[in-house]
């Protein structure tokens, strides 16, 4: 009967221990970061057995929110925060730290077949303001421009109404989607369509169009040269600490996590 005891006792602080020491951590936000937290987390697994990453999407506004609230240990973002999202976290008595985790360009994309390779700034925001409706307008076909875009909690559409539309709104015409690869997937399937994307999300079911006759790639997101471009963000809620901190050097690490990020088909840090 003592024996029993002892087996059911051990068995009992043998899951306790599993549970302490058993690792977990939760990621979400941004879509365009997304690819770089899978790649990385795979990676960073199999390294750390004993740890599990759970990560989701819904976008930079959804993983910022989060990190305020405490519900993730690392939001992913494709923009800085704002202040208004400062002055909340403050009052909550939270502090988010910002890690810049890489670099990316926000790329026009359009249907495969579509003969036009280049637009201008002018160009891009006359056609998510609504105003330039036609194709045959800027060197394309006589077909109606179907436009597409991000929703607004999207870092990559607050990046693209700074720097493309200088603040002002796209028009209620386009047709929203909540992540850049429902944009691919929208714009392939549709020869009148335009959308923009990371980067990293660029594939064979689209056509990339250069912006004022420059290309977007790794070169001119590091030279500044594409007007499209930003860093990406990782916030942690204060200093992190733990499997937090290990994964995030990890990320950052010249030659582990930063590969990685090249693979990923973004601009590594360095």
């Amino acid at each position: 009967m003592k024996k029993c005891i002892f087996i059911v006792t051990a068995l009992a602080f043998l899951l306790m221990s599993t549970c302490v020491w058993a690792g977990k951590l939760a990621i979400k936000g941004s879509t365009t970061v997304l690819p770089i937290a899978q790649k990385i987390s795979e990676a960073y697994m199999k390294e750390h057995p004993d740890v599990k990453i759970s990560i989701s999407g819904g976008g930079s506004g959804n993983g910022i929110k989060a990190i305020i609230d405490g519900s993730t240990d690392i939001a992913n973002s494709s923009r800085f925060i704002k202040d208004k999202e400062v002055n909340l976290a403050m009052k909550k008595g939270v502090y988010p730290v910002p890690f810049r985790v890489a670099y990316d360009c926000i790329v026009p994309i359009v249907h495969p077949s579509n003969p036009v390779n280049n637009l201008s700034l002018d160009q891009l925001k006359g056609i998510y303001q609504g105003k330039i409706k036609n194709w045959k307008d800027v060197g394309g076909p006589d077909l109606r421009i179907a436009v597409v875009s991000r929703d607004t909690s999207s870092g990559t559409y607050e990046v693209w109404e700074k720097k493309v539309m200088k603040k002002e709104r796209v028009f209620p015409g386009a047709l929203l989607q909540a992540s850049n690869g429902a944009v691919n997937q929208a714009v392939g399937k549709n020869k009148n369509a335009i959308g923009y994307v990371g980067i990293g999300y660029l594939n064979e079911t689209t056509k990339p169009v250069t912006v004022n006759g420059i290309e977007g790639s790794e070169a001119t997101t590091l030279n500044g040269t594409f007007p499209i471009s930003r860093p990406l963000f990782m916030f942690t809620q204060g200093w992190p600490t733990g499997d937090a901190l290990n994964f995030l050097n990890y990320l950052l690490h010249p030659k582990k996590g930063q590969p990685l990020v090249t693979q990923c088909g973004y601009v590594p840090l360095y």
